[in-house]
Formats: C-alpha cells, structure tokens, sequence
C-alpha cells in the first residue's frame, strides 16, 4: 500500500489500541517518522529501539534506556507497561520471531501485557514473526514511495540547489524523473539524485545517468538476468516497420498517463523466421528506449517440487515490476509456455495463466519483448489482443535490408566501405539469407583482414565467402513458407512491406497505424 493507504490503515489500527502492529518494509526510517507524526497528532506517548541508541522517546529522542539489545528493549517496554497505560513501543530489529523460541515467546508474552494494558507493540521488520504472535495483532505493508511522493520529494530536493548550481530541469522533467525512480525507495531516490547534483548541475542529458544509477539500485535482482549491452554492436538493419512503431511508443514508455486512464506500453512479441534479428531486436530496443534490459529465461524457473515453478516465475516478474523501467526479454517463449504437450502435471497451463495475468494486469512499466520460432507452439491466449501490444512478423530480409545490413557488417569490422557494383553483386547473391547468414558471411572477411591485413581483402574474397553460405531458405523452403503462411494471415510485417518474396500476390492482412 502506498503512503496515504498506509497512513489510513496504521491510524485506525493505533486508535483501536491493536495490542500488535507488524509494519513489514524496507525503509525503517521512513516508517519510523510516518508514527512519530501519528503518535504527535494523537498525543500518545511512544517508545522507538535501535541497536545503535537504545530505546529513546519517540518525540524527543532523549534516550530512556540505554539498553540496546531487543531483549533488554522487550524487557524495557514490559516493566514501562506495568506501571503505566496506553504506551507504546516501536521495535526496529526484531530477529529471530518466525518460529516457537524463547526470545519469541518472551515477545508474545509481552503483547498480551500490552492488550491488557491498552498499550502497543510496533516491530518494523522484513521478516514474518511467529504466528503466536501474529495473531494477535494486524500486518501493514509500507511500499515504496508511488509517483506523485516520489515528485514530490524530487521537488523539494531540486528546489533546494536552485540558485546554487545551473538546474536544466522543469516540472515534466522532474515528472518523467519520478517515473523513472519507481520502486526505489525515497533515500535511494534522494542519493541519486544527490550524486547528479555533486557534479555541478541538474542538466535534461542526465536522464540516462538517472536509469543506469537505478539500475545500478537492483543489480542483484533474482529471477532475472541483467543483460549487458554494447551500443555500438547493436545497429539494426531494416525492420523499418517496427523501427517507426517503436519510434511512436518510446516516449509513452516514461510518460505521466494518468490523465487520459492509458496503460504504458506492454510489449511486443516477435514472430517469424530463425536467425532474422529478433533476439538482437530485444537489445537494440532497449538501447533505443534508454532502458536496462533483463532476460527471464523460462526454462530455468521449472522446478521438481509441486508450486516452486509457478513460484519462481511470481518472483521473477515481481522483480521485473520493481526493476521498472525496463525491457524484459523473454527469448523463444514457446519452449517456456508451449500449448497442449504432454505436461500432465498441470505445471504449464498454470504458469501460461499466470503469466498472461500479469502481462494484462501489471501497471508497471515492462516492456516485454518476447521471441518465438516455432508459432505452432504458442498458445492461442498469449495472442489475443491486450496482452502485448502488437505481434510482428520477422521475415528475410528483402533487397533493400540486405544492402543495409552487408553495409553495417562492413562498418562494424572496420573494412573499406563497398563499391556499389559489389555491393550489389552481393545483395543479389544473397537472396534468401537471414541476417545471420548476412552477419556470417561478412565476418569471414572480417577475418581475413584481421589475420592478413586489409590488403588481401578482394572483391573475390566478397563473393566466395557469400557463396559458401548455405540460408535455411534452401535447405528448408516449406518450413520458411509455413512460417510466413501464418505470418501472413496474424502479424504485422516489421519490414513494413508484404511478407514473402516478390513474386507472393497474398494481399498484406494487417499494418501498424502510424498516424
């Protein structure tokens, strides 16, 4: 719950003298300050322990005693209770309260004094305590800030260098700035945003610092992977299509949506032929939208025990939500969520739900990118429209991607750039390649010069290395039209043009609304 519903719940709690308040979060010292304000507006005279000082008065932090074990403050706040009423006692380091021990029951012991005392136990905490316990009393969930604190607090740091160093920022900017912060908590936010401002200025270029020093926040995620990305490997040949779709949505991805009730973008799923760049779609995407990127690799989430697949899988996309920003990469989803099959376990079906609920239901900003080979695998749900945004029909690329991607191959290993008559010698050759065939082709060459220096590199070496390369176009030729008969009929181009080869009449079914 955010901070105004917490606020809400904790004040109701506190004034029924609920003998047991357990309030699980991350941030003690926010919620520490959220009871002393609770504990000022009710007049109510409050206790907090820290290992560090001891069990001091809430309001005026004047130490009471100087005990600083959680036993000696357990013991502290007993004996207090005895003597007086409606105190109250906020634990910040309770350990070792999940199960029946004596330390445990030393603290059961001590909320039942409470509820006959009218008084209350508070504990801040990560951690579960003993059902014993628990019972007792209610569970509050502190979140982290939402957007609008988030703003807030970006509002009154910034306002605060204002005057003291250049400040570039305006109130989009520090809008699109709480957007990006989600899910962190608000010393998190205040430090990164302290470590721009230690350079000397506040300026609208900082955004991609703003996500990496997020990233850099949730490095250890579990249930996912972070991916690292080298820009200058990730040029996209072709693809026009998807490229200007992507163009389109880039901006709603951070953007303040509330006002016009629109979700952020989901996603997309990229269909179609084997080798044509939609593993490499995923990382350029991610560089074009200044975003980290995460791969959840759905083979690695099955587990042996009844519940732990669908388990991890929960964690896995709980820890893409609070990571966000992000692109979440989810290659050849198909081996991971397959339709029908043998699975009589079940394990499948629920994971396939699960999934599909959380890929319509979460309001966090994933941008899924999922892959597929073998589109006789997916299950029909995970097509529907509302659960990705749009599906794109990878196909080989034509004439004019070809040119493109030989040319970037040719640009990334350093070689001389291509006259044009071989340059169209080799596009020529290569009807049928994939992009991966294109990329294999011209790393031969890349070779070459590497081991011989760029004086042996020949026009001849050009079309030898091509001609040695063997496209799945060839070997294949049904699976490729089988491919591209679904595709047809399903998808959007991400060429932009018809799919299949220049002499298909299929008329092109479906195209992206650009506007």
């Amino acid at each position: 719950m955010n901070t105004s519903e917490f606020l809400d719940a904790f004040e109701r709690t506190f004034k029924a003298r609920v003998p047991f308040i357990l309030i699980q979060t991350t941030e003690r010292s926010r919620a520490v300050e959220l009871i002393r304000d609770v504990c000022a507006r009710q007049s109510v005279t409050a206790y907090v322990h820290t290992l560090s000082k001891g069990t001091m008065d809430i309001t005026t932090n004047r130490v009471t005693n100087e005990d600083r074990s959680v036993i000696g403050a357990v013991d502290f706040a007993a004996q207090q209770m005895m003597q007086r009423q409606n105190l109250t006692f906020v634990l910040t380091e309770l350990d070792d309260v999940d199960t029946d021990n004596a330390f445990a029951r030393q603290l059961l012991d001590t909320v039942i004094l409470a509820s006959e005392k009218g008084g209350a136990i508070v504990a801040v905490t990560t951690k579960t305590v003993w059902s014993q316990v628990q019972r007792l009393g209610v569970s509050l969930m502190l979140s982290p800030p939402d957007q609008d604190e988030t703003y807030i607090n970006i509002s009154r740091q910034i306002d605060d260098y204002r005057g003291l160093m250049p400040i570039e920022w305006d109130e989009s900017d520090m809008r699109r700035a709480a957007t990006i912060l989600g899910g962190v908590t608000k010393i998190e936010a205040e430090n990164i945003i302290a470590m721009m401002a230690a350079r000397g200025s506040i300026r609208k270029s900082d955004f991609p610092e703003l996500m990496r020093a997020k990233d850099s926040v949730f490095s250890d995620v579990s249930g996912i992977e972070r991916v690292a990305l080298r820009p200058e490997t990730l040029n996209l040949g072709g693809l026009s299509g998807l490229q200007k779709w992507l163009q389109r949505k880039r901006s709603l991805l951070t953007a303040d949506l509330r006002e016009r009730v629109i979700r952020p973008p989901r996603g997309v799923l990229l269909v179609g032929v084997p080798g044509c760049g939609k593993s490499l779609s995923a990382k350029t995407i991610a560089v074009q939208f200044e975003i980290p990127l995460y791969r959840l690799d759905l083979a690695n989430l099955m587990g042996m025990y009844v519940g732990q697949s669908e388990g991890r899988l929960k964690e896995a996309l709980e820890a893409a939500d609070r990571v966000a920003p992000c692109v979440l990469w989810i290659d050849e989803i198909e081996k991971g969520l397959a339709a029908g099959g043998s699975d009589s376990s079940g394990v499948t079906t629920r994971m396939i739900g699960q999934f599909l609920f959380w890929l319509q239901e979460s309001q966090a900003r994933v941008f899924v990118v999922a892959t597929a080979n073998d589109v006789s695998k997916l299950p029909p749900e995970l097509l529907r429209r509302g659960r990705f945004d749009e599906l794109f029909f990878v196909d080989l690329p034509g004439s004019d991607e070809r040119r493109e991607i030989i040319s970037l191959y040719v640009e990334r290993g350093k070689l001389q750039p291509l006259d044009a008559g071989l340059l169209e010698e080799l596009v020529e050759l290569s009807e049928g390649f994939a992009g991966a065939d294109l990329e294999a082709a011209v790393r031969e060459v890349v070779e070459e010069a590497f081991l011989n220096g760029d004086a042996g590199i020949t026009p001849n070496l050009y079309r030898s290395s091509f001609q040695n390369i063997v496209p799945l176009s060839r070997t294949s030729p049904e699976q490729i039209e089988a491919i591209r008969a679904w595709g047809r009929e399903r998808a959007v181009p991400a060429s932009g043009q018809p799919i299949g080869n220049s002499t298909t009449t299929a008329p092109m079914r479906r195209a992206v609304l650009l506007g």
